[in-house]
């Protein structure tokens, strides 16, 4: 069970994700250390527990109110031992978001350091999908978003599992922060929809995750890891948790 920290980015700092209501982020306050700016939390995480892979959400890039390129770059520089999952809104082969992602050093490229998420969230359509399927080499993270009541962005991803990445999210954006427990439910559908694939995508589960409990649950079901923030933050889970389970 992989074991990734979360940081959303906003406005220069690391806020609180809560329920997917952007809007409503503040700066996060977290037991692991004083103050919200990237570098602070990343050592603080990194001081927690080794971790291997950081997502990174770049949520001024996906509300197209600007990017933190320069800030992740830092990350990147600072912490060579991190892969990082960048979340920046892309939306189409030829949009900023995609440019942006390529405005890293080719070092990072070029060793995989640095891998893109795509957000079904984000996409118009099949065709704009692909597009940026191929522009990546194949190399991106599919994110499959779910709102409270629907999946969000192209039906074709949700239905089936033919278009998916290697690695692929179950995003529930309306559990995060949230504590209240993964979706299993949801879960095992794309479970199912995965064991029908000729290779399978390895599922990564985003949002609601408490405890070690949930982890286990999420490990019982053959999930290949999870991404975690709050849990982290409010010492949830401790370092023995995580190296019970991350690996």
């Amino acid at each position: 069970m992989k074991i990734i920290p979360v940081i959303d980015l906003m406005q220069g700092q690391v806020v609180h994700a809560k329920f997917g209501l952007r809007s409503q982020y503040q700066p996060i306050q977290s037991t692991l250390c004083n103050g919200s700016a990237p570098l602070i939390i990343v050592a603080a995480l990194l001081e927690l527990y080794p971790f291997q892979t950081l997502y990174i959400a770049d949520l001024d890039a996906i509300l197209g109110a600007g990017h933190h390129t320069e800030s992740i770059a830092q990350i990147a520089e600072n912490f060579p031992q991190l892969t990082l999952w960048i979340d920046s809104g892309i939306r189409q082969v030829n949009a900023r978001a995609l440019a942006q992602s390529k405005q890293f050093p080719s070092n990072l490229h070029q060793s995989n350091r640095i891998k893109p998420v795509v957000g079904s969230e984000n996409i118009a359509n099949l065709q704009d999908y692909r597009a940026i399927s191929y522009a990546c080499e194949s190399q991106h993270i599919l994110s499959l978003d779910y709102s409270a009541t629907s999946a969000m962005g192209i039906s074709a991803l949700h239905s089936s599992a033919r278009f998916w990445s290697d690695d692929t999210i179950c995003m529930t954006l309306n559990a995060v922060g949230s504590t209240q427990g993964v979706d299993n439910e949801r879960l095992s559908a794309l479970i199912r929809l995965n064991q029908a694939r000729k290779k399978p995508s390895r599922l990564y589960a985003a949002g609601g995750v408490r405890n070690i409990d949930d982890i286990q649950q999420l490990n019982k079901l053959g999930i290949e890891g999870v991404l975690i923030a709050t849990a982290l933050h409010s010492g949830k889970l401790s370092q023995a948790d995580l190296q019970l389970f991350d690996a």
